[in-house]
């Protein structure tokens, strides 16, 4: 089965805590803190892999994690770091954000990218000891690894496209010039995947895709051609096949116009990518008929050859120029990551602290977010300093401001989790 575009989930590592712990051996006195520092949480990163042509792996699994770093450990031991998960693709891989549909990687080179980052480490308590503050009883938490949803889109790395109506020769012209060996069938959409095949012309070789058979209204999503159409967009040429010989009971005229209309629905780029038309089953056409369509053709301003890819004549000569125009053209699309907005900043910055403070009915007021979690979990309750510590994050992050708005007294209770404690001013 070939599936050209899927949506998955990644969750790349936390870091680990960083440790609360003091230095002790016999006959050393007062050793101080030796806590040492979480390692870091293991990135996801995507790599192409010229062995794979599907994404359909991952339609068996939608869900990547990375593994988590250590925690950190006594005598000034940092945890060890999460190995990287790295996931293969099919080269000419797009990865996009699912809610967005910003453009974050296009994996067609050979080195792997990262796309969802490892959380730090948490510092361990030796790194806050000062000549005031000699035995901090308290760490910071790993930092949690980034979290999205993305859509992984195929598009086929390939120098030369073949378009044209089902059933015109695509596949025996692609057979013919280069390796591969798609089904060939005497009835429409006999192929119904995109065949790459690496053709070679003296000294110089370029990549050829058979594009499923297009028809009118591929770019409303009509047969097989909206499917695939996106696999055109990376060809610096397109080689436009026509059956001349109107076997089929279509006129070639008309082919010729319906699939640039589709061409052009889909993508104004597309309408003016260099384009060569061929002349196919020129073996059973007659003569008016191939002089008829090459006079449309040139007039049109296009290049125009007669070929027949059941015999190979004139193959030799179609793929001679076509490499000579290929020469003339700038290398194969990539794309460029796009930034991210300044509302989606806006958006990740906020949900670092994304808190609610709700008043209860029995007067308790109850403070929610996910970011103080690891906070809670690193803070010694019964450690005056590391109150403070927690003192402070409540009131950088805005929640004691919020909470003397909706009008907390001093003496009513907070409840963070399964941390209580009496407000006091």
């Amino acid at each position: 089965m070939f599936v050209d575009i899927v949506k998955i989930s990644l969750k790349a590592g936390d870091g680990g805590n960083g440790a609360v712990s003091f230095y002790r051996e016999k006959y050393v006195a007062a050793g101080g803190p030796d806590g040492g520092n979480g390692g870091r949480g293991g990135s996801i990163l995507f790599k192409a892999d010229n062995n794979l042509s599907t994404l359909i792996d991952f339609r068996y699994k939608r869900k990547y994690t990375a593994q988590n770093g250590e925690n950190g450990r006594g005598k000034r031991c940092s945890g060890k770091a999460a190995p990287d998960t790295i996931i293969s693709v099919p080269k000419g891989t797009v990865i996009k954000d699912s809610h967005t549909g910003r453009i974050i990687a296009d994996v067609s080179g050979d080195e792997p990218i990262v796309i969802a980052k490892g959380g730090a480490g948490g510092k361990g308590n030796m790194n806050f000891a000062t000549p005031t503050r000699q035995i901090p009883r308290f760490a910071k938490p790993g930092y949690p690894g980034e979290k999205l949803d993305v859509t992984l889109e195929l598009k086929l790395l390939a120098d030369v496209g073949l378009v044209g109506f089902p059933n015109v020769g695509k596949s025996s012209l692609i057979s013919v010039v280069s390796a591969a060996k798609p089904e060939i069938a005497n009835y429409p959409f006999t192929t119904i995947t995109p065949v790459l095949g690496v053709v070679k012309v003296n000294e110089k070789s370029f990549v050829m895709a058979d594009i499923p058979g297009l028809i009118e209204g591929a770019s409303e999503g009509v047969g097989l051609g909206h499917a695939f159409l996106r696999h055109v967009e990376r060809c610096r040429l397109i080689l436009h096949i026509v059956d001349v010989s109107g076997i089929e009971g279509r006129d070639p005229k008309e082919d010729y116009k319906k699939i640039n209309l589709e061409l052009a629905n889909f993508s104004k780029e597309l309408a003016d990518r260099p384009q060569i038309v061929a002349a196919n089953k020129a073996d059973i056409a007659t003569k008016e008929q191939i002089e008829e369509f090459k006079a449309f053709i040139e007039g049109n301003g296009l290049p125009f050859f007669v070929i027949s890819a059941a015999t190979s004549t004139g193959t030799e000569k179609l793929m001679e120029a076509v490499a000579a125009e290929l020469d003339k053209l700038p290398p194969v699309l990539r794309y460029e990551p796009e930034p991210l907005t300044q509302s989606e900043l806006d958006q990740i910055e906020q949900e670092k602290h994304t808190y609610k403070v709700e008043k209860l009915d029995d007067g308790i007021f109850e403070v929610t977010g996910e970011f103080l979690l690891p906070i809670l979990n690193s803070v010694n309750m019964e450690d005056y300093e590391s109150i403070q510590y927690l003192q402070r994050v409540l009131r950088s992050s805005g929640i004691i401001d919020e909470l003397e708005k909706q009008g907390v007294q001093e003496g009513d209770t907070v409840s963070i989790y399964d941390f209580e404690f009496d407000y006091v001013r």
